[in-house]
């Protein structure tokens, strides 16, 4: 998780694919030579820290956890590079625990719902809590960054093809919008 801020999936399993066989335990991790994982990393942007952090959470991990990733909220942020957003991928996908991650497209496609006002994830995440049913909180995140990453993209949006266009205000202005302009051509 430490790998993919600031970089594409796909960057990322290329790198792993390769890092795993290398580092096939935590211990090896967290014995790594800084600048080795740094090379091994380098592809993925912001290696320097990167780096620094995949260690001292791994050392963590061995030697605070006992080799276990910890389930609790608090735990898990108190480890290096593992923020709120991480920590409950942990929490929901590991261990089921309801949780709700908000990455950039949870956070925009929920303010365009109109369910959030709010632009901080930690805001928008209890504005979520409150607005829908706790046994659908991780499916929320799966299938609103999958509808953020394939339909309802920042930069174009394809709202006519949105599930979710009926409840969308956004959708509904930019048909309009597309209808006016096929109306208006001669």
């Amino acid at each position: 998780m430490i790998l993919s801020a600031q970089c594409t999936d796909a960057r990322v399993n290329l790198v792993t694919a390769e890092l795993f066989k290398k580092y096939d335990t935590l211990e090896k991790f967290a014995e790594a030579d800084l600048s080795e994982l740094e090379k091994d990393i380098h592809s993925t942007g912001f290696y320097h820290m990167k780096a620094k952090n995949i260690i001292s959470c791994c050392k963590d991990l061995v030697e605070k956890h006992q080799g276990e990733v910890p389930r609790e909220l608090s735990e898990l942020t108190a480890l290096a590079g593992v923020g709120r957003k991480t920590a409950n991928v942990i929490r929901g996908n590991i261990y089921n625990d309801p949780s709700i991650v908000v990455d950039t497209h949870v956070k925009r496609i929920s303010k365009k719902l109109g369910l959030t006002e709010n632009a901080d994830p930690e805001k928008v995440e209890y504005d979520l809590m409150k607005a829908l049913p706790k046994d659908h909180w991780i499916l929320w995140n799966i299938h609103i960054i999958t509808l953020g990453r394939t339909i309802c993209t920042a930069r174009s949006p394809r709202c006519g093809e949105c599930f979710l266009k009926e409840y969308c205000p956004e959708a509904e202005k930019a048909l309009k919008t597309l209808k006016g302009k096929a109306g208006g051509r001669s």
